[in-house]
């Protein structure tokens, strides 16, 4: 398909950033060939020239790379449609003399940004304040950096004049994250990371600890892996006191359903409508039924009497009606009178 005017013209070096780092200007003598002609933001963000990208400049010391520097390259790079960014990166004996000093020497801050995914090209020896002779080498069309006036090196605001010519884009800064920001951490909390070094091998003289402070470090290393221990043991036995719980509650929820098993199976046999009851009531009623005698008939037999012995006459016994006792006395002699009576008849 044909490219309008509108598409973006990617240079080849875009593709090889994604793949291997972006090369330096000086070796690789990176220059627009195509005429440079005064571009305005307007059309710049309209995507011409056709011909050739946008050719953005971007600044810095870079020191401690961190995601605010990404960021920043990040929007440098997505100003336009069609854009080629090139980062300036300022040498130690610039940095020294107009900032400070800097954690990260020139080569790996030169390395640090030839690794960002944005950079198309990097130039290295970065001036402190851009000329028109640079400007015009690099073949740049415009400038990013952050709005807020940077005073160094005697002016007020170094890109003032850049600003004047219209070549200024500005950028937004990534509020938390700055490599001042970093370097306070560190300082904030020395001890901590002197302490980590020591335990890692490096030698107090490596770390510019006198010898007070690195037995001092040392001393509370040990104690904190005694805490560590401590801890660990902790954690285990709270580990294994969690175990044990659960396996209690285990046991426990077990034993309370073999419980209602139990009773349930208990209920059956010995419940008041247990089987054990009926079973019981029926082996005790056979077992009455064997033991009880039975009734005599109303009729008894007649006694047969022995041919020797005469029969003897037959009396009636008939009820007799007798009066209670007067008196003791009289009680006495009729209980005597009936086992007289009683021996007659035998």
């Amino acid at each position: 398909p044909t490219r309008t005017s509108s598409e973006p013209k990617f240079p080849k070096s875009l593709s090889q950033t994604l793949t291997a780092p972006a090369p330096f200007a000086d070796e690789t003598n990176c220059q627009c060939q195509a005429p440079h002609e005064k571009l305005t933001i307007a059309q710049a963000r309209l995507g011409t020239p056709v011909d050739r990208p946008v050719r953005v400049y971007a600044d810095g010391i870079f020191d401690l790379f961190h995601s605010g520097h990404a960021r920043a390259l990040m929007q440098a790079k997505t100003l336009f449609p069609n854009s080629y960014l090139l980062v300036g990166v300022c040498s130690d004996d610039l940095t020294h003399k107009f900032k400070g000093f800097t954690v990260m020497n020139e080569a790996e801050r030169y390395e640090a940004l030839r690794h960002c995914r944005y950079v198309d090209e990097v130039i290295r020896n970065a001036p402190w304040t851009l000329t028109p002779e640079f400007l015009e080498k690099h073949k740049i069309d415009f400038v990013a950096h952050d709005d807020i006036p940077y005073s160094s090196a005697g002016s007020d605001d170094v890109y003032k004049h850049i600003k004047e010519a219209g070549m200024f884009v500005p950028t937004q800064r990534t509020e938390g994250i700055s490599t001042s920001d970093i370097i306070t951490r560190i300082v904030r909390d020395y001890d901590v990371y002197a302490r980590r070094n020591l335990q890692r091998g490096y030698t107090a003289k490596e770390l510019n600890v006198s010898f007070i402070n690195e037995k001092r470090y040392r001393f509370q290393n040990q104690v904190d892996k005694m805490k560590e221990k401590v801890k660990n043991v902790e954690e285990r036995s709270k580990e294994f006191v969690n175990r044990v719980e659960e396996k209690s509650h285990d046991l426990i929820q077990k034993w309370e359903e073999k419980s209602r098993e139990f009773i349930g199976n208990f209920l059956e046999l010995f419940g008041p409508d247990g089987a054990w009851k009926q079973m019981f009531q029926e082996r005790s009623s056979r077992m009455l039924q064997a033991l009880s005698p039975k009734q005599s008939p109303v009729s008894s037999p007649t006694r047969s009497r022995s041919p020797s012995r005469s029969p003897s006459p037959t009396f009636s016994w008939l009820p007799l009606k007798t009066s209670p006792p007067s008196s003791p006395k009289a009680a006495s002699a009729s209980i005597s009178s009936m086992s007289e009576g009683d021996e007659d008849e035998k």
